[in-house]
């Protein structure tokens, strides 16, 4: 979050809520790590009450510490932060692979891990707001908001995912490809994580 919306943010002064519902749902649509996390948490869920089982789950997570690591002040390193993300999304895709089962014969429980990525990623959302020194006047009215704007954000991307999936899964390449689209998902986790690793050690302290 930076510019224009930045500014806006650290100058806001008392509740103003529809701005702030407008700036959590742009943020979403626009973390792309985010997106590639849930692209991978439904890559292999087919019945709307197993993706909203999930969803809620994962929505939970990172309400949770979206806003209380805002209001209470828990703070991360957001480089550490976002490397987490980054290997979230590698996890879930190589728990799509059954990667787990093959070289470990276990099966980590796929709801707790969605739950506990939750948390990580709202810490994620948390550390933006954080670098934004929001007044706490109108805080927690304006943080509820912002959540709120994050799940409405969710909810568009995940349809506009949905479909993409759909017209995708009626085709004869689904099948054929689905290793290669999660392993294409596991490489980009990785890369997202080395480059927040790679900013933490040699980047200096955050501004």
């Amino acid at each position: 979050m930076g510019g224009s919306d930045a500014a806006f943010v650290a100058a806001t002064r008392g509740p103003d809520p529809f701005p702030f519902l407008y700036l959590g749902a742009k943020h979403m649509v626009t973390g792309y790590d985010h997106l590639l996390f849930l692209v991978g948490v439904i890559f292999f869920l087919f019945r709307l009450r197993q993706i909203a089982l999930y969803v809620s789950l994962f929505s939970l997570g990172h309400s949770i510490t979206l806003l209380a690591g805002v209001y209470f002040g828990l703070h991360i390193d957001s480089r550490l932060v976002d490397a987490v993300i980054g290997l979230s999304v590698a996890y879930k895709a190589f728990d799509n692979l059954a990667g787990f089962q093959s070289l470990f014969g276990v099966q980590p429980n796929a709801k707790a891990a969605v739950l506990g990525f939750g948390l990580i990623h709202g810490f994620g959302l948390a550390t933006k707001l954080q670098a934004l020194k929001l007044n706490r006047e109108g805080l927690l009215t304006n943080l509820v908001s912002f959540n709120v704007g994050v799940e409405l954000g969710q909810l568009v991307a995940l349809s506009l995912i949905l479909v993409a999936m759909t017209l995708w899964r009626r085709t004869r390449t689904f099948e054929p490809l689905a290793a290669a689209a999660n392993l294409l998902l596991m490489l980009a986790g990785f890369v997202l994580c080395g480059q927040q690793v790679a900013d933490f050690i040699f980047g200096g302290p955050v501004a």
